[in-house]
């Protein structure tokens, strides 16, 4: 079977303070998160990943280099503009309470109803664009790799939460329904048929980190 394995970037400012941060934001990573890719570090340490991928943004790309210095067995780092977060147009930046109080249908839709989000309005990108996108590098690993490769990938939550969930089946309208990933969370699925079917192994573990899972930690 081959595993991929999905880790989300460690905890920044603007998720402490409930902002929405897209592909255009990227603000700090706080002190403690640090410790924290440490720790899924040690986590992930025992595994032989064949290859890392991780979006450019600076919060993933930190995440994943901070996370290959713990590794034992010795794997290349790939950047992919494909694995990069939502690009949320006007929302960026935006505390979540003024975007539901600016633009109420985006941010009931992004929330609560992904089958109903439309963007265009605030120059964001929708569901389908960014499973398209986002899947077309998935893809690509599935046939590139060999069955039993292991495959580590360090992006975003809102991503990495829509894309889990379209590999594995789920419709737009449910993909909330399985909950949130938490930063620096891992997440495995599997395959046997080349990325044809994919089956849920482990959703957002944090069982390694050493401190409890707050609500501004989930997307």
């Amino acid at each position: 079977m081959m595993k991929l394995y999905f880790v989300r970037h460690g905890k920044t400012e603007w998720n402490l303070e409930s902002r929405y941060q897209g592909a255009g934001g990227d603000s700090p990573l706080l002190d403690d998160s640090y410790h924290e890719m440490d720790q899924a570090g040690k986590y992930l340490s025992g595994i032989h990943f064949a290859h890392i991928y991780a979006s450019p943004i600076k919060r993933a790309r930190t995440t994943a280099f901070r996370i290959q210095d713990w590794l034992k067995y010795p794997s290349s780092i790939s950047l992919d503009s494909r694995l990069e977060e939502f690009h949320l147009g006007k929302m960026e930046g935006m505390k979540f309470t003024d975007v539901q109080r600016k633009f109420p249908a985006e941010f009931d839709a992004f929330r609560n109803h992904p089958e109903k989000y439309h963007p265009e309005t605030i120059g964001g990108e929708t569901f389908p664009a960014l499973i398209k996108r986002m899947r077309s590098k998935i893809d690509e690993i599935a046939r590139n790799y060999d069955h039993d490769d292991n495959i580590l990938i360090v992006s975003h939550g809102a991503a990495l939460n829509t894309l889990i969930n379209s590999l594995l089946g789920i419709p737009l309208k449910d993909l909330r329904k399985r909950g949130g990933l938490a930063n620096t969370s891992t997440t495995i699925i599997e395959t046997n048929d080349s990325g044809k079917t994919y089956h849920l192994i482990d959703w957002n573990d944090t069982s390694y980190l050493d401190r409890k899972i707050e609500k501004s930690d989930l997307v």
